[in-house]
């Protein structure tokens, strides 16, 4: 089984909080990391400068269709970022445990 990453921002702490749970709880993520960050970006011919909520959901490779689906519902922004890492490679351990964390 592989691994997969996605990212996505979000506007403020407990939006992504609480979506992360519910995640983590639906075993469609092992783990999200919530950090805070700067975005610097153009919305409606301005440009904004904001603080963000950056989540890294880690997940199996055949979870990710269904977990970008409910990031895509439960996001609060019109238009959310959902991207998605490659991973190439893994530790063994750490990906036995995102696999046993998301069956």
């Amino acid at each position: 089984m592989k691994a997969a990453i996605i990212v996505s921002t979000y506007p403020d702490k407990k939006s992504i909080t609480d979506i992360a749970k519910k995640l983590v709880e639906k075993k469609l993520a092992a783990c999200v990391n919530i950090t805070k960050i700067s975005s610097v970006y153009s919305w409606n011919g301005k440009i904004e400068n904001s603080s963000e909520y950056i989540a890294i959901f880690k997940t199996t490779y055949k979870n990710k269709k269904i977990l970008k689906a409910q990031i895509r519902e439960t996001h609060p922004y019109e238009v959310p970022e959902i991207a998605e890492i490659i991973v190439s490679s893994i530790n063994k351990p750490y990906l036995q445990w995102m696999i046993d964390s998301t069956t």
